[in-house]
């Protein structure tokens, strides 16, 4: 083997370290050198459909992953799927995803745009951003073209596609497309690699096949393991409550990953830090995780103030050392409860009441009876609001 040989094995060793599968075994290698023979970076590919309005710690292991091909010098091009999300991915799914609206989708897109810079070298020569609106609503006549490059047989070889049709369960033609459309994903960017959770093998073999119809090179598909949740059993998921958001204040990162069962503690330190299992204590090694994570989205301060207030929440049983100040306003001398902690924390009123009839809404320390909606001003100005175990508010009238 020659140097440049050499060098492309350790650089294609290197990319996919982490990965389940890169596919074909030796396509990375092979297109490290046709990139570098034509003189160019090569183009990594990844597609997020953007069904909720956070990034997630799940989200960053694909994420981090794209990282180190820009830091290898590459391109990443990073496909926000606004028109796949009105489809809906059925993969891992036995029923079809609840559909959002086109102003749920927009919001959301904007909201990943801007959340995956924080993990993204956004650099314009390593970064592209792309909807995929932009070129999927396209005319019939390419739809029906695109339609013709796979086969009902093929479609139904998908595990959850089989499993729904063996059930009887009904499988829309719409979800038929969902992998079509995400494959031309691929043709439209000339993806020479695609990233994927391990559960979205089908859709990156897929694609393969459409851009060898395109008459395009096949890109290489990586398979990146997927985070187990806080629960540690089913995938990070916002829909299953079981997820830490990389926007959550740093006490809720702290909190959630405290919460995370041993057994998946080799798990989350394996996929977000790169490290093996520590020797310390599962206690310890999951404080030292979780400062690690706030510090990553907060700041190192921001990680020592959260490891300081959860110890004086949920050791010593008193508030935390500093406390945001929040205004609130009366009518006629009287607040109403859960409009404020609605607007305080980010929730709707009806989970605000259903948290206090559960006892998780506490006034200077006493929980507030589900029957008590209405409070006096004079009762909550310069009072200790806590919403669940770690979230707190001191309160002004305004």
């Amino acid at each position: 083997m020659d140097s440049s040989a050499r060098g492309h094995a350790e650089a294609a060793a290197e990319l996919a370290r982490g990965a389940v599968e890169s596919l074909p075994e030796g396509g990375l290698e092979v297109r490290l050198d046709q990139a570098v023979r034509e003189g160019r970076p090569l183009r990594v590919k990844l597609g997020i459909d953007p069904t909720a309005p956070d990034i997630h710690l799940g989200h960053t292991v694909a994420l981090r992953h794209l990282r180190r091909f820009q830091d290898h010098g590459h391109t990443v091009v990073l496909i926000i799927g606004d028109y796949t999300a009105r489809v809906g991915d059925p993969s891992g799914r036995s029923a079809t995803r609840p559909v959002l609206s086109g102003e749920e989708i927009d919001a959301n897109a904007a909201t990943f745009h801007q959340q995956a810079l924080r993990l993204l070298d956004p650099d314009p020569q390593r970064l592209e951003v792309l909807r995929n609106s932009q070129w999927l609503d396209m005319p019939v006549e390419q739809l029906f073209a695109l339609a013709r490059t796979t086969t009902v047989a093929q479609l139904l070889e998908r595990d959850d596609f089989a499993e729904r049709y063996r059930g009887g369960e009904p499988i829309s033609v719409l979800e038929l497309l969902y992998p079509l459309l995400q494959g031309y994903d691929s043709v439209a960017v000339r993806a020479d690699v695609e990233l994927g959770g391990t559960d979205q093998k089908f859709n990156l073999l897929l694609a393969r096949e459409i851009q060898r119809a395109y008459g395009q090179p096949e890109q290489v598909v990586m398979t990146l393991p997927l985070l187990p949740g806080t629960d540690g059993e089913r995938r990070m998921s916002k829909t299953l409550g079981n997820y830490v958001g990389i926007t959550d204040p740093p006490e809720e990162i702290y909190g959630k990953t405290l919460r995370v069962p041993d057994e998946a503690l080799p798990v989350w330190r394996r996929l977000l830090v790169d490290r093996p299992a520590s020797d310390l204590a599962p206690r310890d090694a999951k404080r030292a995780l979780a400062r690690e994570l706030v510090a990553r989205f907060h700041g190192a301060k921001a990680a020592e103030r959260a490891e300081r207030d959860f110890d004086r929440v949920h050791v010593e049983h008193r508030p935390p050392a500093e406390v945001e100040e929040a205004v609130f306003r009366a009518v006629d001398g009287v607040v109403h409860l859960p409009a404020v902690v609605s607007e305080l924390f980010g929730m709707s009123t009806s989970e605000a009441r259903r948290l206090q009839s559960q006892g998780g809404v506490r006034v200077d320390g006493e929980a507030v009876p589900a029957e008590d909606l209405d409070l006096s001003a004079e009762r909550l100005d310069g009072a200790l609001l806590q919403v669940g175990k770690r979230r707190f508010r001191r309160l002004r009238r305004g």
